[in-house]
């Protein structure tokens, strides 16, 4: 995937009021954290609007322009409106490729069709659509692939079962077995034939 190329610049005003004024003039406030000083910015609507319809955007490292300079950065967070398609605010943070990051990145789960359980007219459940994992921001993965090949009608589907390529550690697994939750599940839909 080509790196995404977010255009932003600095601004001073700040509250409600100067948050409206950048959004009416095509703008969307946000701020620039991590190591050095925290920056407030505006950031082009248009292109974050076309920016979060990449596949992989939420999970990968951006290049965010700030008056000029790019800077690494990866979305921290969006705020958005309660019913409007509007983003309100967009946290960014800093990448520094020795220091490992925390970050959600999305959950694939492949091969169910050719499962033994899949072919007995068994579905599957999905419970988690994400998982957070940390790596170096060089390990960073777009997605993780959870194999259901050998899946079982019954069986539970855990954090461990996902493949996880060299460098990266799933969060919850780091604090032990108890941890270790349920992604998913196999089921016999109501009614069908046993």
């Amino acid at each position: 995937m080509s790196t995404i190329v977010l255009n932003s610049q600095t601004r001073n005003d700040q509250g409600k009021g100067a948050s409206r004024r950048l959004r009416r003039e095509g703008q969307i406030p946000g701020i620039l954290y991590g190591s050095g000083e925290p920056v407030n910015l505006s950031v082009n609507a248009n292109e974050l609007y076309k920016a979060e319809l990449v596949e992989g955007f939420f999970s990968s490292k951006l290049a965010l322009n700030v008056d000029g300079q790019e800077t690494t950065v990866i979305i921290k967070d969006l705020q958005r409106h309660p019913f409007k398609p509007l983003i309100l605010h967009a946290d960014f943070q800093r990448v520094d490729d020795s220091k490992k990051i925390k970050i959600q990145v999305p959950l694939n789960f492949v091969n169910f069709g050719r499962s033994a359980a899949a072919k007995a007219s068994a579905k599957f459940a999905v419970e988690a659509q994400t998982v957070e994992i940390l790596c170096l921001p060089t390990a960073l993965p777009e997605a993780l692939d959870v194999d259901l090949t050998n899946i079982e009608l019954g069986q539970i589907a855990h954090l461990s079962d996902i493949t996880l390529p060299e460098g990266v550690e799933i969060v919850a697994l780091r604090r032990g077995e108890d941890h270790d939750q349920g992604i998913g599940y196999c089921y016999s839909p109501r009614g069908a034939k046993k």
